[in-house]
């Protein structure tokens, strides 16, 4: 990008769209490669900084194989997008997007903690300038707020890296920050809580969980729809990833403490949102709070610990990465040709943009989980293993499925049913062609998802199995010197219920 004339707006955006459309194909080699079992696959291991023990080490499994694969679907459909309504600034703005999609891919494969944590911090740089450059009126505080927020919870978690890499270098002599290494660093049940913590921050941030979410429509609202497209397709699964990857399975014992306290604030994540949502009048805003609602899903699902509902918090990683980031979309097109998102400046839209409302229909049906769409299969599986393991639990989340639906339709029902109440909505144009594409590949693979979710559960099941047993079963280290006796709960068919130290037994009323 760096050769193009600063002036050649045009090639420069064909030329990104083309480099992100050929790393889309090249990307697919991951799936149809894919081996269906629960090792890591396409790794690559080369030394980077020996004397630290630091690798360049990068691969995939079953639950990160299509996060990745989002990232590469999403940005040609966002830089696609993008061709008439960044106007200014043009070649920087692509370089940002570039480097944006390198720093995702990066941290969805990062098997070394060292190189995670570099691009982790990496997502910060070129999504700092796409708000602060290109944003509304008030981008330079929507910037500052998500940078500090995201950073202070980053630092915390370099500082349990470090600790956890030493603590293995005083364990087996070696200093490393390679992530296959550090499972099996031993810490006593204090320290292993207090990483947890720090890593839990960094990650409930980036979700963003109540209460640390109030960075989010703030982000949303002022970044450009490119901005919002990304953060909330992508950089918002971070959080849930970085839980399923790294702070529950190093951590277990603290995990397991933590589900009551993680459970709750997702519950209230879900309701919360919904809430907030419902008395929005900018239809951007609107979207951004039913982020918190739906992200709570899937905190909810990662932390309920059985296959169903581990297996739906990934999928509904995916669902709302194509629903929401299509809705980001639409509000897109259709600020670009008013100007405001205020909803009381729409209605009647039907009439002059026909083509326009069936696409925000279908991906709004999509977002509150009509059946045979993606958020279906997602919220259902969530919510069934939320019931089995506590009714109570499913029984409150479902609410947010409600209410989801209330926001939603309602604002549908002001934006595009009804009398066209303004005289600048009678000239407004339907999608061009370019548009059109932009959200062909998306509805297509909406529906696809919600009718045939096999082959997506299919290729995440080992994985996640292997996740659950590491989480439930790994055996609670309590550091040199200290005895520990390990009990285990078992039903009448021999499925293991709880396993905890004889220090702290505890058995759920009403468990068989």
């Amino acid at each position: 990008m760096l050769i193009f004339p600063k002036r050649s707006d045009d090639a420069i955006r064909t030329f990104t769209f083309l480099i992100t459309l050929v790393v889309f194909f090249l990307s697919l080699k991951l799936l149809t490669g894919f081996e269906t079992n629960a090792d890591m696959q396409f790794v690559q291991r080369h030394s980077w900084i020996p004397s630290l023990g630091i690798f360049y080490k990068v691969g995939i499994d079953g639950l990160s194989v299509f996060l990745v694969l989002l990232v590469t679907f999403t940005m040609p459909i966002t830089v696609l997008s993008a061709f008439k309504a960044v106007t200014e600034r043009v070649k920087e703005f692509h370089v940002c997007m570039l480097l944006l999609e390198t720093a995702m891919i990066g941290a969805f494969v990062a098997l070394d903690l060292f190189l995670f944590y570099v691009f982790w911090e990496l997502m910060l740089i070129p999504m700092y300038f796409l708000i602060g450059m290109w944003g509304g009126e008030r981008r330079v505080y929507a910037t500052v707020k998500f940078f500090i927020y995201t950073m202070l919870g980053s630092l915390l978690m370099l500082v349990a890296i470090i600790f956890l890499a030493y603590a293995h270098k005083q364990q087996a002599g070696v200093l490393t920050f390679e992530l296959s290494q550090l499972y099996g660093v031993q810490l006593t049940s204090a320290q292993q809580w207090l990483i947890f913590l720090a890593f839990s921050l960094s990650f409930a941030i980036k979700v963003p969980m109540f209460p640390f979410h109030t960075w989010l429509p703030d982000a949303h609202v002022e970044a450009p729809t490119a901005g919002s497209v990304i953060l909330a397709g992508v950089l918002l699964k971070m959080g849930g990833y970085g839980f399923l990857r790294f702070a529950m399975p190093m951590f277990p014992e603290a995990a397991m403490r933590a589900i009551p306290l993680i459970v709750t604030l997702a519950i209230i994540g879900i309701i919360y949102g919904a809430l907030v949502a419902m008395v929005q009048k900018d239809v951007k805003k609107l979207v951004a709070y039913s982020s918190v609602s739906h992200l709570g899903f899937v905190m909810l699902g990662l932390f309920v610990l059985n296959v169903q509902a581990v297996e739906g918090a990934i999928y509904q990683m995916l669902n709302h990465g194509l629903s929401t980031g299509a809705l980001f979309l639409l509000v897109g097109v259709i600020y670009e040709r008013r100007h405001t998102r205020m909803i009381r400046d729409f209605g009647g839209l039907t009439k002059v943009m026909p083509i326009y409302a069936t696409i925000f229909m279908i991906v709004t049906l999509s977002s509150i989980g009509l059946p045979l769409t993606n958020g279906f299969v997602g919220e259902f599986l969530i919510l069934i293993g939320a019931f089995s393991r506590n009714p109570w639990w499913g029984a409150l989340a479902a609410t947010g499925v409600v209410l989801g639906a209330i926001y939603m339709l309602w604002m549908l029902q002001r934006v595009f049913f009804g009398p066209i109440k303004h005289a600048a909505n009678e000239t407004l144009k339907d999608l061009s062609l370019r548009e059109m594409t932009v959200f062909a590949p998306i509805i297509g693979l909406i529906l696809f998802m919600g009718v045939y979710p096999k082959p997506f559960l299919d290729r995440m099941e080992p994985a996640v199995n292997k996740f659950i047993a590491e989480v439930k079963d790994k055996r609670t280290t309590l550091g040199q010197g200290a005895e520990s006796r390990e009990w285990t709960l078992v039903d009448s068919q021999g499925e293991e219920l709880l396993q905890e130290s004889e220090s702290n037994v505890t058995v759920e009323r009403g468990e068989p």
